[in-house]
């Protein structure tokens, strides 16, 4: 059985704060024995150094410890259960002090060697006497002659000032343990208590109900920060399933439309014997109904192959003057069948970054629109230049221009304006729509507008000129 996400950070966060206490216990009961040992051998080797110097100072001959004489005068605090003992070269006693006794404090071969190399020497005797000691070996010269003072004082103090520490530590550290425990405890229930309202609130929102939000929990937090992300996130599938279902309603009427006048053209003929050339007509009608929904299925399964990511955006570095010229040469016989000119002003290679096929197709609606809105015996000029470190290209027609009601709504889906209605112009309203979604892949940018002098309208390209764009 697999364990939790929450068990998992309660689990990791004990085990860190067990190993940070216990390292930090541990070292600062090693920092305190540390401390207490250094202050005992501090105390041995200031008496072993007042010894010997006492030592240097007297006869070679009369050698001894120097001990406190008994009086009126106050206990020496220096000497205070400290055992003296002063030895040649050999490990010879010479001299100790009242309280060894009958006992001496043992010197061995490994001491007599450091001596010999005038090292001052600490040693700890756990067995030399009925409580541990720690010796301090001070050695001293006297012309051609070797002695060393040796200090000795008890342990017991120090290794009980270490058992308590040891048990403060260990009882701090179990108690920070237990108030840490609880704490993360605490923390992690409601940090994952409000994670969870926020998933159950999650789950209780579907297609049917995008419009409600995740309740904020009123910090400006991670969470608080992560549940503005998701009711963002939540606007966003909102207008996405929106702009669907207002696609899928607009693209079923817009088709159901001429499939009906289709179908009672098909009915009409069949009700009554028609002439040849009744037939011709109503077949010629039927087909240009074919025609305009087969134009508008392409149109919507470009839209989708758009929505859906599955046209390639790889960008190339074209002459855009070139396509331009190419797609006019499409054209250019629909214009004359309308008496438009085409005229393009390109007067040299002006380079941008798209999809050749991208910019075909976004070029062949513009003119589609610019020959559709124009009147006759007019033109249509186009101009492809270098602007911007890109490329711009201007599509100027002669026709009724752009209603000032209809300049926020031109992109959008199955939008007619009024030009295109009253002029009762084919076309479901999809060639800008598709425009700006090519566009928006490659990080172009298109604007409508009227001319200046109100008779027409201007549409204005720029196009990244770079070796790379978006993707």
């Amino acid at each position: 059985m697999s364990m939790g996400f929450r068990k998992r950070l309660l689990l990791v966060h004990m085990l860190a704060v067990v190993l940070i206490v216990t390292c930090a216990a541990a070292a600062g009961w090693w920092l305190l024995s540390q401390s207490v040992l250094g202050q005992l051998d501090a105390a041995l080797l200031a008496l072993g150094e007042t010894e010997a110097g006492l030592l240097a100072e007297g006869a070679p001959d009369a050698i001894h410890v120097h001990e406190p004489r008994a009086g009126t005068a106050p206990p020496s605090l220096v000497r205070l259960d400290r055992l003296v003992q002063i030895i040649d070269a050999d490990g010879q006693v010479l001299a100790r002090s009242n309280n060894l006794g009958a006992g001496t404090l043992p010197v061995s071969a490994d001491l007599l060697k450091r001596l010999e190399g005038g090292q001052t020497v600490f040693e700890t005797l756990p067995k030399a006497s009925e409580e541990p000691l720690r010796m301090a070996a001070v050695p001293v010269r006297l012309g051609e002659r070797r002695f060393a003072v040796l200090v000795a004082g008890s342990l017991d103090d120090a290794d009980h000032i270490v058992e308590s520490a040891a048990l403060l530590f260990g009882g701090l550290a179990v108690a920070l343990l237990l108030a840490l425990a609880a704490a993360g405890a605490i923390l992690t229930g409601r940090l994952f208590g409000t994670v969870e309202r926020i998933a159950a609130q999650a789950r209780r929102i579907s297609d049917a109900s995008l419009g409600e939000r995740l309740a904020h929990p009123g910090s400006d937090d991670e969470i608080g920060h992560l549940v503005d992300t998701l009711n963002s996130m939540l606007a966003r599938l909102q207008r996405a399933f929106e702009l669907q279902r207002n696609f899928t309603a607009n693209a079923a009427h817009e088709i159901r439309s001429p499939l009906s006048r289709l179908r009672t053209e098909i009915e009409l003929s069949l009700r009554r014997p028609r002439s040849v050339q009744e037939q011709v007509a109503t077949l010629q009608s039927c087909l240009e109904e074919v025609a305009g929904l087969t134009s508008m299925v392409e149109e919507l399964l470009q839209l989708a192959r758009l929505d859906a990511g599955q046209e390639s955006r790889q960008p190339e570095r074209i002459a855009l003057d070139e396509v331009m010229r190419e797609a006019i040469a499409r054209w250019q016989g629909t214009a004359a069948a309308r008496r438009i000119r085409l005229e393009l002003l390109a007067p040299e290679t002006v380079h941008a970054c798209v999809g050749e096929r991208a910019a075909l197709l976004v070029l062949n609606n513009l003119l589609d629109n610019a020959i559709k809105f124009s009147a006759p015996d007019s033109a249509v000029e186009i101009r492809v230049f270098a602007e911007g470190g890109g490329a711009t290209l201007e599509v100027l027609d002669r026709g009724p221009g752009i209603a000032s009601g209809d300049q926020p709504q031109l992109f959008e889906r199955f939008y007619r304006g009024r030009a295109s209605q009253q002029g009762q112009t084919s076309g479901a309203g999809l060639g800008l729509a598709i425009v700006r979604a090519v566009l928006d892949g490659y990080g172009a940018s298109i604007t409508l507008s009227n001319r200046g002098d109100g008779m027409g309208a201007a549409c204005r390209l720029h196009f990244p000129g770079g070796s790379t764009a978006l993707q």
